[in-house]
Parts: structure tokens; sequence; C-alpha cells
């Protein structure tokens, strides 16, 4: 999804291969640089995409019109009649594109253009640039890039992935140690698997790894970069490199940061969570039992990641094939607490609502199975 392949015949290019001396379209050398003028239309297209601003930019301004579109189209339904809560109009007044929302909004509220969206969020983040703010300050207004900021919960879904790419078409033509711009492929690469690309995701954030360790950047920085990967490696089955790597990251997380930091929690909650896919239920488990008290303790019952971990901790239960009756009932009381307080959080639409009410009849018909007398009726 990053220009890292060649035009003509995807060959991965890292640093190195052949650009186009105009527009800066990538080649794995003369000949497919060649083939591609002669053959594949880029004798036309040169010159539009020097206009847009190279071929990396050219691509970005590309991929950010269809995942908004992807966005719109998915958002009409619920959008239907409404207008942006930022500019106050139905279409955008200059792209002409639709509303989107995918948080935690429910009513009349959270309504908004992705482009609007977008423009708040570089705004914020440039008024902390050009203010010297300090990490939190900047932190917290980076966060308008992935989350609302009327419910103040994350975006999911397409609008994730349209955010991810407006982000990434922002800031990549900074130089490549610039913050924001490393910031930026980080989000890309989420919200692509925000959306369910995982693949293209993969390809991002192995690249952002790997500009990462080429800047020497911080362990805190690199543990976030690969904490991503792994995520994208488990949603692709690959479990056991996920695991490898979720593993490293919690105990490098836990001497890093300490057990109340919120990666920290997030690691352990991602690893328990690969154990738990390997059905390795006599390690995943004493691990949640650890952290789920902290997580609530530290963040509130109605906290996303205090919700998701005790979902989890719920599942590593009724999927275990050893666990007792009373595990059974634990885990469905745990399931049916949890997922009135995310309705309530963070309404019916949100992926982990939807996970916990695919989760909860698997969990009581467990305990039906086991409280039902072998032969009975």
């Amino acid at each position: 999804m990053l220009l890292a392949q060649c035009a003509v015949c995807a060959t991965e290019l890292g640093t190195g291969g052949k650009r186009c001396g105009r527009c800066s379209t990538r080649y794995c050398g003369p000949a497919c640089q060649k083939q591609h003028w002669d053959a594949g239309g880029h004798d036309k297209l040169c010159k539009k995409i020097k206009k847009g601003g190279g071929a990396e930019l050219y691509h970005a301004d590309k991929k950010t019109k269809e995942a908004v579109a992807v966005a719109v189209e998915t958002c009409a339904a619920d959008t239907k009649g409404q207008t942006c809560y930022i500019c106050t109009q139905a279409l955008h007044w200059k792209t002409k594109e639709g509303l989107v929302r995918m948080c935690a909004c429910r009513g009349t509220a959270g309504f908004a253009h992705v482009s609007c969206l977008a423009e708040q969020a570089k705004i914020l983040v440039a008024e902390a640039e050009e203010n010297n703010l300090g990490g939190e300050a900047k932190t917290e207004r980076w966060r308008r890039w992935y989350s609302c900021s009327l419910c103040k919960q994350g975006y999911h879904g397409e609008v994730r992935c349209a955010l991810g790419w407006a982000c990434w078409m922002t800031y990549l033509g900074r130089p490549e140690a610039d913050d924001s711009r490393i910031n930026a492929m980080m989000q890309l690469g989420n919200g692509l698997q925000k959306a369910g690309r995982y693949e293209d995701a993969l390809t991002v954030l192995e690249a952002g790894l790997a500009m990462k360790r080429r800047l020497g950047a911080s362990e805190d920085s690199m543990l976030s970069s690969q904490n991503n990967l792994a995520m994208a490696y488990a949603r692709m089955g690959r479990i056991e490199e996920a695991l490898r790597l979720r593993q490293e990251v919690y105990f490098r997380r836990l001497k890093l940061s300490g057990e109340d930091d919120e990666g920290t929690l997030r690691a352990a909650f991602n690893y328990a969570d690969s154990l738990g896919s390997l059905q390795r239920f006599e390690e995943a488990k004493p691990l949640m039992r650890k952290t789920v008290p902290v997580a609530r303790r530290v963040h509130g019952e109605s906290h996303l990641l205090s919700l998701g971990m005790r979902c989890c901790y719920a599942k590593l239960h009724y999927e275990d094939p050893g666990a007792t009756v009373n595990d059974l009932r634990e885990a469905v009381t745990t399931l049916e607490e949890t997922v009135r307080i995310a309705q309530r959080v963070l309404g019916g639409a949100h992926p982990l609502v939807a996970s916990i009410e695919r989760d909860l009849p698997d969990a009581r018909a467990a305990l039906r199975a086991r409280e039902t007398p072998s032969g009975s009726a």
C-alpha cells in the first residue's frame, strides 16, 4: 500500500530500486521502467502524477478518496438527513462527500465528513507543534486522528481506514525522521486493520517497523509498532508468529513501564488472546486473573480496555475443555455484565459489542451442556 514495490513486477524494493526522474514512481530497474513507459501507460500519467505531488502523494490522495467513498457508503443508512457537526452541512463544500459516523455517538450526535475530521486533527496537531506543547498535550491532540472529540471513543471500520489514509497523505511529505510522519504511518496501518485489510496493513506496519529500526526509535515506539504488527499476524492466522512477538512485547513493556501502564495492559491482553487461540489456557488464565483487576482499577469498569480484557477472560473459561461448571457460570455472568456496560458506553454498532454478543450464546451453550446430565432430555 505504500510505494515499496516495483510498479511493474511488484518486487519488494526496500530503500533501493530506481525512480522515475519526473514523478518518483518506483521500479526494480531500467527494464521495468522502460516497459511501464512504453506499454504500461506511464507516458500518459507521468505529468499528472508529478502535478499531484509525486508518486507517493498521488497514490495516497487516490487511496484516501477511495477510502472516504467506501466509508460514506457504509454509513449511508445511519447518516441520512443529518449534517456535519463541524461544518453544519450535509455535503462537504469542497469535496462533495457525504457523512460518516463510526464511534460511540448516538442520536443526532457525531455525524461528520472525513475531510472535516481530518482538517480538525491537522489544525490541532499543527498548533501543538507551533507552540511546542509538551508530550501529553501533543498526544491528546493526535488522538483526533483516530478518536471522536465528542464521545472520546475510537473510530472503527471504514471510517478509521479513511482517516488513516488522510493522516498519511497529510504528513508523508515530511522528512522520514519527523515524528508526525512516523505516527501517520502507524495510523494508516491501524486503520487498514480496523477495516479488515490485513495484508495491506502488514505491508505498512512492516515498513514502519523497519523505518524505526533505521532511525533508532525509542523502545516505547518500537514496542507499539511490534504490537500492531503482531495484531496483523494474528488476524491473518499466523498465530505462532503473533504469540512470539506478543510475548516479547508484554515482558518488555512490563519491565519498561510497570504493570499499571496502559501499554503493558494492552500487551497482556494481546498475549493472553494469542495463548487462548493456541488453547494454552493454563498460561493465559493466570495472566488475565492478574491483569484484569489492574485494568479495572486504573481505567474503570467502562473503559474499552477493561471491557475487552474481561471479555477475553470469560472466553478463556468457556473455550477451555477442562473448565468447571463454576468457571462457565462465571464466564456467562461476566459476559452478561460486560455487554450491558459496553452497549451503554459504546452503542450497539461497536465491534466489541458485536463480539460479546457473539460470545455470550456460546458461553451459555457450554454451560447448559455441562449442567445437563449425560443422556437426559
